[in-house]
């Protein structure tokens, strides 16, 4: 043994540690992860504690010390949590209605196309079709249902309604995948036990499924937070939708501090991973035995 292990070549030696040819492909792969994040999030790290006066800790203390700063916080947890939330209520009895579908993959496309529209485009639409001139205003007055036009532009609903719809494809595609990995022989069984429609659903799919849709939550989440051509579109950005992505963009590059701008973007960061690492733990709570057949 001995002796093999000493003749062995470089190759063989490092095939044993586990760098072998095909681990050596991931190399390329690590390094553009490295260029692309890695860097900039460390140096845009090393600029929040970099100020332009004061000590290291100057900016942070600058942005929990204003109100106009610190308030982008609930903000933009008061836009993104509700945005997800009805996000993952809407997809979730749509998923259960188009996995029994023939047509499965016509519908799912009609779904995902706000995706292929992009933001900018999906809030000029909405510009077009909510404005007080717009088809949805001038429908409802048409019909006598409102006696003058609703404002749904320039507020917390504008925003609200581009989020959803740029969002609700991404969440419902995760959630089909989860809904459509569950193996039918549970339910089948669970009926045959005499198990309504209910039960079924709250002791069998429920529990398969919040493992998959935390993870569901916390991507939807992580898009919906750092929200900001909806917000200055559609929304206020003065006002009740200055989301913190706002706060950033202005003090990097209309007060060119830059230092404050990376501080304001690690405070996101932070602030979405709390969330993250919340919804994760909660899951814990639910069942997480093996089950033959389903995701998650």
């Amino acid at each position: 043994m001995a002796s093999s292990a000493a003749n062995a070549t470089p190759r063989q030696k490092l095939a044993a540690r586990g760098l072998d040819g095909v681990t050596l492909l991931t190399l390329p792969a690590a390094l553009l992860i490295m260029l692309l994040f890695i860097y900039p999030f460390a140096y845009g790290l090393y600029l929040s504690f970099a100020p332009k006066a004061g000590g290291w800790l100057a900016n942070y203390i600058a942005f929990f010390s204003d109100p106009y700063l610190y308030d982008t916080i609930a903000a933009t947890l008061n836009i993104s949590l509700p945005v997800t939330l009805v996000s993952l209520i809407l997809a979730l009895p749509i998923a259960f209605r188009v996995r029994l579908l023939k047509r499965q993959r016509l519908l799912t496309t009609i779904l995902v196309i706000p995706i292929t529209l992009g933001t900018v485009l999906v809030a000029e639409g909405l510009l077009n079709y909510l404005g007080p001139q717009g088809w949805f205003n001038r429908t409802l007055l048409w019909l006598g249902i409102i006696s003058h036009p609703i404002r749904l532009l320039h507020n917390y609903w504008g925003v609200f309604a581009s989020l959803l719809i740029t969002g609700f494809p991404f969440t419902f595609l995760l959630t089909l995948s989860y809904v459509s990995g569950i193996d039918p022989a549970l339910e089948k069984a669970a009926a045959t036990l005499g198990a309504n429609a209910r039960r079924r659903f709250l002791h069998i799919f429920l529990p398969l499924l919040v493992p998959g849709l935390a993870i569901n939550f916390c991507l939807s989440f992580v898009q919906n937070f750092s929200v900001f051509p909806s917000a200055v579109l559609l929304g206020a950005p003065a006002g009740e939708t200055r989301v913190i992505s706002i706060a950033a963009y202005q003090a990097a590059f209309e007060h060119f501090d830059y230092s404050m701008g990376s501080a304001i973007a690690i405070i996101m960061g932070a602030v979405q991973l709390a969330v993250v690492v919340a919804v994760l733990a909660a899951r814990r709570l639910f069942y997480r035995g093996s089950v033959s057949g389903a995701k998650g």
